[in-house]
Parts: structure tokens; sequence; C-alpha cells
């Protein structure tokens, strides 16, 4: 029988391969896929965040256990959805036009899909029109804008901006995040919530996927 605790603490620690075995192991003894995501592997991810929030991680360790959590969740994900069960929420998540950055965004969408998330990565440069068209496509409540560039900031204005001109902007909230982005700046352009860091975007899009 596989000990479920290990896979919780795997994923911690940020040891992909013990996180793959443990489930191959747990699935096979046959252990539920949602009790895995819902018992151990999300409550992993809210521990790997409290531990960066208190400066015992940093973004290294978080890119370690994202990994294990995505090979963890790669061999439940097509169980889950053959039984049809929900994600917490639908999120859009791209980095916006003119910005090739990526690394905090892809941090961000493994830390969602670690929340229990259902993504759907855009990638970078990303026009709006390709926002618009994702929620129509996906039905998410949720739209992540990132941006690491001063220059690259009005995007998020105008992608915004296309949401609304599309009519979808009453379906979704919007969440902007990037080094160069602040509280202020969000409130400006009509976003919904900023995201100081990967952690806290997890909890604001929980908070935004229940208003939606």
């Amino acid at each position: 029988m596989a000990d479920f605790e290990q896979l919780r603490q795997a994923i911690i620690e940020g040891d992909a391969k013990k996180a793959v075995a443990v489930t191959e192991q747990a699935l096979a003894d046959g252990a539920d896929p949602g009790d895995l995501v819902t018992n151990f592997m999300i409550p992993a991810m809210d521990d790997v965040g409290r531990l960066f929030e208190c400066e015992d991680y940093f973004v290294p360790e978080l890119l370690l256990s994202a990994r294990a959590m995505k090979g963890s969740l790669a061999l439940l994900r097509p169980l889950l959805a053959a039984r049809g069960t929900e994600p917490a929420g639908r999120v859009v998540i791209g980095t916006v036009k003119g910005d090739l950055h990526d690394i905090g965004k892809n941090l961000v969408a493994s830390m969602l899909e670690g929340g229990g998330f259902e993504v759907i990565d855009l990638g970078a440069d990303v026009a709006p029109q390709k926002f618009v068209e994702a929620v129509d496509a996906s039905g998410a409540g949720v739209v992540c804008l990132s941006a690491l560039l001063t220059v690259t900031m009005p995007s998020m204005r105008s992608t915004i901006q296309a949401l609304c001109d599309s009519g979808v902007r009453d379906r979704v909230k919007v969440l902007v995040g990037g080094a160069p982005v602040t509280q202020q700046f969000a409130l400006e352009i009509g976003a919904d919530a900023y995201g100081a860091n990967a952690t806290a975007a997890v909890a604001l899009a929980r908070r935004l996927s229940k208003v939606a």
C-alpha cells in the first residue's frame, strides 16, 4: 500500500521522481484520484506557499515543488476528466503583447495547477484578442496578465479594454502581476486584483473564482 503522506512530502521537498512513484502506487492500490489531489497535493502546495512567504523557500524551491506536483497531476488529470470532476476554477494566463518573459508566468501557472485550477496557458507575447478568444472558448472565470517590462505594461490596459469591447469583461475577473506592476497600477487600468508573487496569485484566484 502507498503511504499517501509520502506524496505530500515529496511535493514539498520537490522530489518529482518520488511524487510520481507514490502516485502510481496509490492508483494501483485503488486510491481515489480526487482524494489525492484534494487531501495531499493541494495541501502540499499550500505548505510550499507558506514556506515561500516565510522566506524558508525561494523561487528555485517553488519551481522544484511545482515540477513534482505537475508530474503527479499528469497521471491524475485524465482520470479526473473521465469522471467529470470539476476543477477549482478555470484560469487563462499569459504574458502580455510585446513581452517575451515567461519564467514568472510559468511559476504562477504551475502554482495554480497545484491549487486545483484548470489553467489555459497562452504563453508569452499574447495579443489582447487571444485572451478574449481563450475566455470565450474555455469559459474561464479568471484572467491572469503578466508583464516584466515597464514598456509592456500598457498592453495590460489594452487587454482589459479588449475584454470590455468584446463583451466578456463582466464574465471574468482580471488578476495582474509582474516585477514593475503595482497595486496602484492595477487600480488605474481596471484590474480586479494585483498579485505580488505566485502564492498570492493562487490565493487571489481562489477568491476571485468564487465571485466570478
